[in-house]
């Protein structure tokens, strides 16, 4: 998700990503409140192509970051981006972050082994 004002940035931005990784850019969604649905696509039989995917990937979520945005938008930040969480709120706010998961949840039952 990116304020409003820098969709179109990050729009452009995302196929010129694609073509920097040679991977085709995919964007979806419901851009009108910010939230645009942004993937490389590749094969998974492919791994140097799933590798240009990954760091096209890591490339995007740096520029939602750089944009004034996050790294994921109403979903939540999922499986597939938990790494990009530390870059997202700093160390400070993500230790804090775990802080209170494990306050709530000190036996690590909800989501086992998603956080960290």
């Amino acid at each position: 998700a990116v304020p409003l004002d820098r969709l179109r940035d990050v729009a452009h931005e995302t196929i010129a990503i694609g073509e920097r990784h040679n991977v085709p850019a995919l964007s979806f969604g419901h851009a009108g409140d910010g939230n645009i649905h942004s993937t490389f696509l590749f094969s998974p039989d492919d791994l140097d192509e799933e590798a240009r995917a990954d760091a096209a990937c890591h490339e995007l979520f740096e520029l939602a970051l750089r944009l004034g945005g996050t790294v994921t938008g109403e979903h939540g930040i999922g499986w597939l981006k938990r790494g990009q969480l530390p870059q997202q709120l700093g160390t400070t706010g993500y230790d804090l972050h775990l802080r209170i998961k494990d306050a709530f949840d000190p036996k690590g039952l909800l989501n086992p082994g998603k956080k960290r």
